[in-house]
């Protein structure tokens, strides 16, 4: 099953990876006043989701966390990202995601399962969702300057905010895991 894993979910990243190519190609060339406001939400999700998504299936498949160093992964000023966290509400994020999918202990369980095994997994585990959405939030934000380029002004509005709540909101939540974890395992 690992070895299918490891073929199939690079090949959902490669074939997510050209529908993201595509619906460029697609804007660029096209007037944005051909789109509703509507159309624009479904463009602007659908350009996150698939971004995402390419990320999202390499790191499910591979340590992509590794392509950047450890020194990234620590926490170096843990005044400035407790800050952060409170003004932008992390918390309020954690309990929607507790409630909508984190709340099932069997999914909880494939990432914490309460011995010190388990939480070496889970540091591996914000790790990989960290590199997979902080990748995810770099790339569209080029793509979203190349959109303002082109004239796509409420698309990208859009498209940013979907991407700060999918993509920025949970590089910093995976942030605050690790920042307690350091405070659990420096005692």
């Amino acid at each position: 099953m690992e070895t299918l894993k490891k073929i199939v979910f690079p090949l959902f990243s490669l074939f997510l990876c050209y529908r993201s190519i595509e619906l460029l190609r697609g804007l660029i060339s096209s007037d944005p006043n051909e789109f509703s406001n509507n159309e624009f939400l479904i463009i602007s999700f659908l350009l996150t989701l698939f971004i995402t998504g390419v990320f999202a299936f390499i790191g499910f498949a591979y340590p992509s966390s590794r392509i950047l160093s450890d020194s990234y992964y620590e926490i170096k000023s843990p005044k400035v990202l407790n800050s952060i966290i409170k003004v932008l509400g992390i918390k309020y994020f954690r309990l929607l995601l507790l409630f909508a999918f984190w709340g099932r202990k069997t999914n909880r369980k494939k990432y914490f399962n309460g011995t010190k095994k388990g939480l070496v997994n889970f540091v591996f585990q914000t790790r990989q969702s960290e590199f997979g959405h902080l990748g995810a939030f770099v790339v569209i934000i080029i793509l979203s300057f190349i959109l303002l380029i082109h004239g796509y002004i409420f698309l990208v509005i859009i498209t940013t905010l979907i991407n700060v709540l999918g993509n920025l909101y949970p590089v910093i939540l995976q942030r605050s895991h690790r920042m307690r974890i350091e405070k659990i395992t420096n005692n």
